[in-house]
């Protein structure tokens, strides 16, 4: 965990698991990190994925209307 500029820890985890923990593949999270929709950081030689920006993003996903018959 990493902290930021308002000392809330963020949760960074490997790209690999960032994938996992949000239900896409890597080119859906290339993406979705050059649409700014989720943060990743650089660790080293890593890619590291925020989580709290994949929550975000699923959070503001449109939500299916189902017609009434």
């Amino acid at each position: 965990m990493v902290d930021n500029d308002n000392n809330k820890r963020r949760r960074l985890v490997e790209f690999k698991h960032g994938c996992r923990y949000g239900k896409f593949g890597k080119t859906k999270a290339y993406k979705l990190i050059a649409r700014e929709r989720i943060r990743a950081y650089k660790m080293g030689g890593k890619t590291m994925i925020d989580l709290d920006s994949v929550d975000e993003y699923h959070a503001s996903l449109p939500r299916v209307e189902t017609r009434a018959s």
